[in-house]
C-alpha cells in the first residue's frame, strides 16, 4: 500500500510537471534545477553565474529558491537585480511541480528566457521530483568528499550536468577529482562535469557558456 502511494504521489507531481515544462516551452525559457547539499555553494554559484550573465548580456534570468525556512538566499539573490521568488518547505526536504507552479505567477514568464531554481539542500529527495524543469545540474563542493557519486547515485543518475565546485579548497582536503569523475560516469556515461570555483572564477567561463548554449538552443527551437 504505502508503494502504491508513492508511486500516486510522484504519478501526480509529474503530471503537474509537465504542464509546467508546457509553459515554460511555450515562453523560450530554459529551466535549470540545481541540486546539491547544504553548503555545497549553490547560492554563491548562483551570484557569480548572474553576475557572468550580466555582464556578458545575452541571458535574462530569474530565480527560485527553495527552503525550509527564511528568506535569507532570496535576498542574497535580489542583491543581483533579478527577479526571485522564495518557496519555503516548512520542514519538506525538497520542491516539487506543485510548489513551482503556485510561484510561476509571481515570476515575469514573458521577459526572461533562463530560470534557475535553488532546491532545498539535500542530495536524495529533490532527485526524485521532477519540478517540469529542462535539466537537472547536480552541485557537489570538494569538501564534501569525493565518494558522494557512489553513494548517492540517483541524482547523478538523472542530471545532466554536475558541477565540482570549491575547486580552489581542493588541496586542503583529500577529494580526489579523478575517483569522482570515475564514479559520476560509471553512474551516468553522458554527465557533463564541469570542475570549478566560483570564488576564484576557475572554470566559470565554460558554465556560463554552457547556459547560453543551451538557451538559444530553447529560443530556436
Amino acid at each position: 500500500m504505502r508503494v502504491k502511494v508513492y508511486q500516486d504521489i510522484l504519478e501526480a507531481n509529474d503530471n503537474l510537471a509537465e504542464m509546467n515544462r508546457k509553459k515554460f516551452k511555450g515562453h523560450g525559457i530554459l529551466v535549470v534545477n540545481l541540486i546539491g547539499s547544504p553548503g555545497c555553494g549553490k547560492t554563491m554559484l548562483l551570484e557569480k553565474t548572474l553576475a557572468a550573465l550580466r555582464e556578458r548580456g545575452k541571458v535574462r534570468p530569474a530565480v527560485v529558491e527553495g527552503d525550509l525556512e527564511t528568506s535569507r538566499d532570496a535576498e542574497r539573490i535580489a542583491r543581483s537585480g533579478v527577479p526571485v521568488v522564495q518557496i519555503n518547505t516548512q520542514g519538506g526536504c525538497h520542491l516539487d511541480a506543485s510548489m513551482l507552479a503556485a510561484v510561476l505567477p509571481d515570476l515575469p514568464l514573458a521577459e526572461i528566457n533562463l530560470l534557475f531554481i535553488e532546491n532545498v539542500g539535500n542530495l536524495v529527495c529533490p532527485a526524485s521530483f521532477d519540478v517540469g524543469e529542462s535539466y537537472k545540474v547536480v552541485v557537489l563542493s570538494v569538501t564534501e568528499g569525493d565518494d558522494k557519486p557512489a553513494k548517492y547515485p540517483v541524482v547523478f543518475h538523472h542530471s545532466e550536468v554536475a558541477l565540482v565546485t570549491k575547486m580552489d579548497l581542493i588541496e586542503h582536503t583529500d577529494f580526489s577529482l579523478e575517483a569522482a569523475l570515475r564514479d559520476m560516469r560509471s553512474v551516468n556515461p553522458k554527465l557533463k562535469c564541469l570542475p570549478l570555483s566560483a570564488r576564484t572564477g576557475q572554470g566559470m567561463d565554460a558554465w556560463v557558456e554552457l547556459l547560453e548554449e543551451q538557451v538559444q538552443g530553447v529560443s530556436k527551437g
